[in-house]
């Protein structure tokens, strides 16, 4: 099932997880849920009235099994670039494996057993790179290659898990599921400082906020 949050900004409603599609310059899609979520993908993205075939685009916040989970399933229909950054995108193309001394890392390596690496383009970023209307903002922590995106033209800012959200209240990624919770505290600051006003914010887990997203990040931030 899918939900517009705003004009040409989709959820994708996976199992415990939020996938989105953001009609940019190119049909975008935003993650992509896990191993057991192709139905959810193709559903939603349907819902939205585009096809897997219709996706110009996959920006990844960041590789975790329920953010890179369905790509290996829907790679056949999938003509696109996926872009990742630095170490999460060499674990998505195989060549490096998560650490076994970091507790995070660990769970990576058993999310892996049930993973497949999809057959795709997978380019690496930038900081500061912009793709479509999207600058990428290096922002480590909950891995070492997380990813948000903000778009001050649509006023959208994707922040996968580097945060999550629930009643309106937006909080930082906690320590079972991060590599570094102080480095998690640093890139929020940074991309409150950074990133240009937002009205959007998709989160990964919890909803996402429609309306209020930099007020609520920028409060957040100041309390780190």
């Amino acid at each position: 099932m899918a939900t517009e949050l705003a004009e040409g900004v989709w959820r994708l409603d996976c199992r415990g997880v939020n996938a989105y599609l953001v009609f940019d310059d190119v049909p975008t899609l935003v993650d992509a849920g896990t191993p057991w979520d192709e139905a959810a993908i193709r559903t939603g993205l349907d819902d939205a009235g585009l096809s897997v075939e219709d996706v110009g685009r996959v920006l990844l916040t960041h590789y975790d099994l329920d953010h890179v989970g369905t790509l290996a399933a829907i790679a056949p229909d999938l003509d696109a670039p996926v872009y990742a950054y630095g170490f999460d995108a060499q674990l998505l193309r195989g060549t490096r494996s998560p650490p076994l001394r970091n507790h995070k890392g660990l769970i990576q390596r058993l999310g892996g057993l049930v993973t497949d690496l999809p057959d795709l383009d997978v380019v690496g970023l930038r900081d500061g790179e912009t793709v479509g209307s999207f600058t990428a903002y290096h922002t480590p922590g909950h891995t070492p290659g997380h990813v948000a995106y903000v778009s001050a033209e649509l006023g959208v800012a994707l922040l996968g898990d580097l945060v999550s959200a629930s009643d309106g209240d937006i909080e930082p990624s906690g320590w079972l599921i991060s590599y570094d919770t102080e480095a998690v505290a640093t890139s929020v600051r940074g991309l409150a400082t950074h990133a240009p006003p937002f009205e959007v914010a998709c989160v990964g887990h919890g909803d996402p906020l429609a309306t209020g997203g930099d007020e609520a990040f920028a409060r957040l931030a100041a309390e780190l």
